[in-house]
């Protein structure tokens, strides 16, 4: 059984600069892995989440999905060495827009990380594999903001507000052992 992992990073309301990412579970939607931190760009947080989701998992994902903003070619590298299957986004595409037609045949050898990377993503597998990234990590986020009532830290400081995250998660995790354990 592969066990799939979804990372994603977004700005909760009312957050001003501080931006809260998770890695997800495929199966369980279970937490396994959160970090906060006033860095814009989702590039650069991509390493820090691995680093967190293998500590706390004590084993490496097979399969890291990622959106555009976690695009990088250091990224993408980094999976590689850590033995990960890589699907991350290379651009952000519009809901409805056609993806084109899936590519055959063997990839040509001069094709660049990105070129590698979309060409992967527009495969059959590849689409599939991506697909999932909508009901593992997406819905994590809607359940906290909108079954939970999350809408903003209540605390301030990068220090209290990771912890503040920390808790929501634990929380979100809890409630989801909780649910699974009662339809057993």
């Amino acid at each position: 059984m592969r066990r799939r992992h979804g990372v994603e990073a977004e700005r909760p309301p009312d957050l001003r600069d501080d931006r809260g990412a998770h890695a997800v579970d495929a199966q369980a939607q279970i937490i396994v892995a959160q970090h906060v931190t006033p860095a814009a760009p989702d590039v650069q947080q991509l390493p820090v989440i691995i680093e967190a989701m293998t500590a706390g998992l004590r084993r490496t994902p097979k399969q890291v999905l990622a959106d555009a903003g976690y695009w990088s070619e250091a990224n993408v590298h980094l999976l590689e060495r850590k033995q990960m299957a890589a699907y991350i986004a290379t651009k952000r595409q519009k809901h409805g827009d056609p993806l084109g037609p899936a590519p055959r045949g063997r990839p040509p050898k001069d094709l660049t990380v990105r070129d590698r990377m979309a060409r992967k993503l527009r495969t059959g597998a590849g689409r599939a594999v991506y697909a999932c990234r909508k009901k593992i990590v997406e819905p994590v986020f809607g359940q906290i903001k909108h079954a939970r009532g999350f809408r903003q830290f209540l605390r301030r400081g990068l220090h209290n507000v990771g912890e503040e995250w920390a808790l929501i998660c634990t929380a979100h995790n809890l409630l989801k052992l909780f649910t699974a354990r009662a339809v057993t």
